[in-house]
């Protein structure tokens, strides 16, 4: 609930004033719940060159199996290579597995980074900071998510917002720690937009940034005309950061929620009914269509969690036992719908000509397990794991570094979750030696020194 201050004035015992409150409403009375969303301009280092370069980070929430789908091992015994089959791809350098047949035909546009690995525990919730935000939080510093370092340094394009996360920001991991969805020490103003809704329902609406449609223009700007409270009251409020961020927010909350361009790129009847089914009717391929409209009408940064938690839902969480996932699980549910989505956003970015302009990546929290565990499934690995690039300059289908015979660790090219962010900090043609202002005002790189893109993509 937005509260505005009126003229009453007292002091407290520690000499702060305190006004009497006029409570004028939730933002929602508005129209216009988007909450910590809509920073000042951006700041810092802004390469022209580079400024039409977008990214689609596909978070596969839960952690897919390496040795099951990109990292096959046909030859090791049978508790370590699994149950299904390596096939051949569109890439002669490359076999992927039988559950990814759409993958196999787009195997020229996508690459594989197979020896991924980091130090963190083996919980989701650590995983999923070093993975988006190239650190694990310590010390109490909450790194900022990438999207939201984008965000930062080059503001919006247009009246939508610069960074999102379709569905929805991430939910449970089981380890009580902040995923690395937010703007971190970078502030609230950076936090993303979550779209908070299923794209694949038929009653789609996006929450908090489309007026409901009985809400007439007239009504609208008498709603807009509550803002001249916001300009009295700011009158008496103290100098503060926050009093400046109120009447930003506002002003850009409004011209989203107004903006004929926002409605129509969240708008997915827009789309012929033979494209959203060839992404997908459901909640994962209709947020990769979702995507790939956002990025066309200006948005820099799209986060798309696969899944929103692992428990109560089938994801890539394959433990082989309730509540969570089985291999066959995986098998019938969880790849035919990524593979269907994935391949769809990749063919689609080509085919209209943004693939180059749009890196896409494929991210998780570790991998799996080299050996089947005695239910039948996989347990948590971040010892090596494969990540995956399409677009954004990178070649498609190369293949960086490699496992072991059993797919435990790397054994070659070791990369770390801080080279992840350098590779695509360097696709969007960000500088690896800039600062971000960190806590307390001091410099806060934006990757750690020692960490590099991996140069071999591109």
């Amino acid at each position: 609930m937005f509260t505005f201050q009126g003229r009453g004035k007292s002091v407290t015992c520690n000499g702060q004033t305190r006004r009497d409150f006029l409570q004028v409403g939730t933002l929602g009375a508005l129209g216009l719940s988007l909450p910590h969303l809509f920073a000042a301009q951006a700041q810092g280092a802004v390469q022209p060159d580079h400024d039409d370069r977008n990214c689609i980070m596909i978070f596969n929430l839960g952690a897919p199996s390496q040795l099951d789908l990109w990292d096959m091992k046909p030859d090791a015994p049978a508790e370590v290579r699994g149950p299904f089959k390596p096939i051949s791809t569109v890439n002669p350098d490359l076999q992927i597995s039988e559950i990814l047949p759409q993958h196999a035909k787009i195997a020229d546009k996508f690459s594989l980074v197979r020896s991924v690995h980091h130090t963190g525990a083996a919980v989701h919730d650590a995983g999923w900071q070093m993975m988006q935000t190239g650190r694990l939080f310590t010390g109490g510093v909450n790194t900022p998510h990438i999207g939201s370092v984008v965000s930062f340094e080059r503001g919006r394009k247009t009246d939508l917002p610069a960074f999102a996360v379709l569905p929805q920001l991430m939910g449970r991991g089981g380890g009580n720690m902040p995923n690395g969805q937010a703007g971190g020490f970078l502030g609230k103003a950076h936090d993303p937009f979550a779209l908070n809704a299923d794209p694949s329902q038929e009653n789609f609406k996006v929450p908090d940034l489309l007026p409901p449609i009985e809400i007439d223009s007239s009504r609208l700007e008498r709603r807009r005309r509550i803002r001249d409270l916001v300009d009295q009251a700011a009158a008496n409020f103290e100098a503060s950061e926050n009093a400046d961020l109120l009447g930003s927010n506002f002003e850009s909350a409004f011209r989203l929620m107004t903006s004929p361009k926002a409605r129509e790129a969240f708008d997915l009847t827009k789309e012929p009914t033979k494209v959203r089914e060839r992404y997908g009717m459901n909640r994962f391929g209709q947020c990769c269509l979702l995507s790939r409209r956002l990025i066309e009408n200006g948005v820099r940064f799209v986060t798309i969690n696969t899944f929103l938690t692992v428990f109560d839902e089938i994801t890539w969480d394959i433990h082989g036992s309730k509540p969570f996932t089985s291999i066959t699980g995986m098998r019938d549910i969880v790849c035919p719908l990524y593979d269907q989505g994935y391949s769809a956003l990749i063919e689609d970015l080509d085919q209209r000509g943004l693939l180059d302009s749009t890196l896409v990546c494929n991210l998780a929290e570790f991998g799996r397990t080299p050996r089947v565990n005695p239910a039948g499934g996989r347990d948590h690995w971040p010892q090596c794991f494969t990540c995956g690039f399409a677009g954004g300059g990178v070649q498609g289908g190369r293949i960086v570094g490699a496992s072991d015979p059993i797919g435990a660790v790397p054994a070659d090219r070791p990369v770390q979750p801080a080279d992840v962010a350098a590779t695509i900090f360097h696709s969007l043609g960000f500088d690896m030696h800039a600062a971000l202002p960190g806590p307390g005002g001091r410099p806060f790189p934006i990757v750690d020194s020692g960490h590099n893109p991996i140069h071999e993509l591109f």
